[in-house]
Formats: structure tokens, sequence, C-alpha cells
């Protein structure tokens, strides 16, 4: 292979992860790595929440598409944006090692949650958010934000809220925290993140070519804690269309298991907490479901998407 081609979203965030990985492939193989961009459907229609025009999957099919009509051979993704099932061709390849998965409050004028006046407004598209914030703080206006990173923060600039939701791995990623004057991280406790949060997963054409070149990038601790939580999710039949957090954290011979789903006014939710051996993990996300499913899961689940 003289090159490889990386199929890549515009946004400066999609652009910081691809550049990333393009320079771990060019260290790693001497070969020279190329970005290819493209405006997904996703980044198009930013009018409407994700989870009325067809969810998460709007940020990757265009980059599908790319790779089996042969103009590139992988993509790198959030891995929370990343479905569960892929188009025949193609294979999550690697999860990169993960950044802090937490969610975290940006605002100029406020430097907590308990700071925040009442019905103060509140940015976020994630129902998953959302749910979380009302169970939180009942009183607040959480109102719908789409857009790039750029974007939302210039509507925090702009005055149009008093504070926006971000993932603290895309601040830190590419340099929010200079541009904030607070930036409050929510415990896991608090907000459980969203599955994958703080991984990248690369996605690839399944050709043992491109395979034996990415490997390398897979990430052992990362795979096992994404595994429960892709499991968990896949079980419940969830994506961004219900409000869903699930988080996995190894901590040194054990495994720490956060999940909530429920209503996205947080009337109604189901929330759990475990610790497990770290060499119980391959049927752990599949039992928790399960567990979540004799609870109740599957009604308020679809309970949520009617809300929704």
């Amino acid at each position: 292979m003289e090159k490889m081609i990386i199929a890549t979203r515009k946004s400066a965030l999609a652009v910081w992860q691809s550049e990333f990985i393009k320079n771990e492939i060019e260290k790693k193989h001497l070969i020279p790595v190329e970005l290819q961009g493209f405006k997904t459907k996703g980044d198009i229609i930013l009018d409407t929440p994700l989870a009325k025009i067809g969810g998460k999957g709007l940020f990757t099919k265009e980059l599908e598409i790319s790779m089996l009509n042969g103009e590139s051979h992988l993509a790198v993704h959030s891995l929370k944006d990343v479905p569960m099932e892929f188009p025949q061709g193609l294979i999550l390849a690697a999860v990169s090692k993960r950044e802090i998965p937490n969610d975290a409050l940006l605002s100029d004028k406020f430097s907590s949650l308990n700071d925040l006046p009442n019905g103060a407004k509140i940015g976020t598209t994630s129902l998953r958010r959302k749910m979380q914030l009302s169970i939180l703080r009942p009183d607040l206006e959480i109102i719908s934000l789409r857009g790039n990173v750029n974007t939302r923060i210039k509507k925090l600039k702009d005055g149009e809220f008093d504070a926006i939701i971000l993932a603290m791995a895309g601040i830190k990623r590419i340099g929010i925290d200079k541009e904030v004057r607070y930036i409050y991280e929510f415990s896991k406790d608090e907000m459980i993140p969203a599955m994958g949060q703080g991984v990248l997963g690369i996605e690839c054409l399944n050709k043992e070519e491109i395979l034996e070149k990415i490997s390398f990038l897979n990430d052992k601790n990362s795979f096992i804690e994404t595994t429960i939580e892709r499991d968990f999710v896949k079980i419940l039949e969830g994506g961004c269309q219900v409000p869903i957090g699930i988080n996995a954290e190894i901590i040194g011979e054990n495994i720490k298991i956060r999940a909530i789903i429920g209503l996205i006014d947080g009337s109604k939710f189901i929330k759990e907490e475990r610790i497990i051996k770290l060499s119980d993990y391959k049927n752990a996300g599949v039992d928790l479901a399960n567990e979540f499913i004799k609870k109740g899961a599957k009604e308020l689940l679809k309970e949520a998407s009617l809300m929704g």
C-alpha cells in the first residue's frame, strides 16, 4: 500500500481526530496519509434534533459511501457517534486510548451547575444530557443546540445561552478551554457519559491489508470498556433517539459500570452502578441490559421515544 486516505467530516474536532490518526499511522508505517473532507447530512441539517432525522448515523453515512466506493480506506469517528451495525464490507477495526469521558458545563457567567440561577438557559441537543440535567436541576430551561463546536461556542458568547454542555474530550482536543471563562466538569455520578464517549472509533474496509496497518491503534482498556457499553446499548436497542447513558471504567482488576435510562424530562428513570471483575467483561454489558429490561427498561425507552 503506497498511501492511505482517511475520509473525514470537515468540523474542527473531526479534522483534529483524523489528523491525530494520520500522524500515528505515518509514524508507524512511514507511508503518506491523506485526508479527504466531506459534509455529512448531520452537518447540514442543523435546525432539527438528531433523534428526529435519523440519529447519529447521519454523521457517518457519507464517509462509509466513500470507503465502499474505493475513494478512501478508513474513517475516524467519535465512537459515541458510531451506530451498532455496519454496512457490509465495513468494520470497526480499532478503538483509541480514551480521553476523559465526562461531560462539562461551559459558561462565561457561572462557575458551576449550582451557580446557575433558576430558569437559566442551557444548550444541548443530547436527550441523555437533557434527562440527567432535568434530574439534577428541574428548574432549568434546556434548549436544543446543534452545530459544530465553534458554532456552539459562538452562540454561548452571543448570549443565547447561560451555559452549554459539551464533552470534555472535545474541549481538551481542540483547546476550547482557552475560549470560555468557566468549565465545570460533571462527575460520572452526576452525569453518566454516552456510550464510547472520549474514544475514537476507526472504521475501515474489511480488507486484511488495511486491518494490518491500523491494528496497532487498538487500545486494550478502551476495547474492554466500550465492548461493555456498546453491548448494553445494542441489547436495549437504544441510540440517540432515547436518553441512555452507560460508562465502564477499569479500576485496577475491577470495572466500575454506571448506567441510566429514562424519560427526557427526568420524571422516570432507572439508574444502576456495579463493580465487576475485569475478567468478567465479555458478558457484562448484555447482563446489565437484561437486568434493566427486567426492571421495565424497554417500556420506559418506548415511552421516551414517543416523548422525543
